[in-house]
């Protein structure tokens, strides 16, 4: 999967069309990723002796393909591009320049 934990996404289809947020959570098995604020869905807790019955909002995962990485020019798709020195790091298709994954960048500036 092109996309990683943190990135800014763009929803391109469903009922959450237009809507941008932050992955959260990825599940890679089912090729699907969570998104803050988008595809909400609520879940009615039954009450017990314990505590009260509520009704929990939480987001549902939405499906990897229906998603693009939101650069500073806009949505884009993303590729890969192999460095002189080896290292291999994603690219944004719109702009051909590379995106810098946030735990990378936090290495490199200590």
């Amino acid at each position: 999967m092109k996309l990683k934990l943190g990135d800014n996404v763009l929803v391109i289809t469903g009922k959450d069309r237009g809507k941008t947020g932050k992955i959260i959570r990825i599940l890679e098995k089912a090729n699907k990723v969570v998104v803050e604020k988008v595809a909400i869905r609520t879940k009615h807790v039954k009450k017990t002796s314990a505590k009260a019955g509520e009704i929990v909002k939480y987001e549902g995962p939405i499906q990897a393909s229906n998603v693009m990485l939101m650069t500073s020019e806009g949505p884009t798709r993303i590729g890969y591009k192999k460095l002189e020195n080896g290292e291999k790091v994603r690219l944004a298709k719109r702009t051909k320049e590379t995106i810098e994954d946030k735990k990378v960048a936090a290495k490199k500036k200590k």
